[in-house]
């Protein structure tokens, strides 16, 4: 039996792209076409998500617990810390398409559009 899409997604991925759309459909990058970023889902349940301009005029995080409905191969992020105050205490929808290794997040809570790729194994270079 294949892996469940909990497990698919458990890891670290790092930010290709994050771009949103304005009132007008028009695309547009809030922290420039060249924002890097982390994303983390552990074993455990918990997830961080860390995106940062290059920069460094701007950064945006949360982290918090998250559900998974796999029928619907949607994530829910528990908003429990966020360097944007109104989103505490919030339960935002990730909608994610995978292929490969990349995974592309929207949301009905957000015109955000977000390509994450799967990061490199760094568990040799632990000491």
């Amino acid at each position: 039996m294949g892996q469940s899409f909990r497990e698919k997604v458990i890891g670290t991925w790092t930010l290709l792209e994050y771009s949103r759309e304005n009132k007008d459909g028009e695309r547009f990058y809030p922290l420039g076409k060249d924002a890097t970023g982390f994303l983390m889902y552990t074993p455990d349940g918990y997830m961080s998500a860390q995106l940062m301009a290059q920069a460094a005029h701007a950064y945006h995080a949360y982290s918090g617990r998250f559900e998974v409905d796999e029928e619907n191969q949607t994530l829910y992020h528990h908003m429990e810390v966020s360097m944007i105050p109104n989103r505490l205490g919030q339960v935002q929808d990730r909608i994610i398409q995978m292929d490969g290794d990349r995974i592309t997040i929207t949301s009905n809570a957000t015109s955000s559009y977000i390509v994450w790729k799967r990061a490199e194994d760094n568990s040799d270079n632990l000491r």
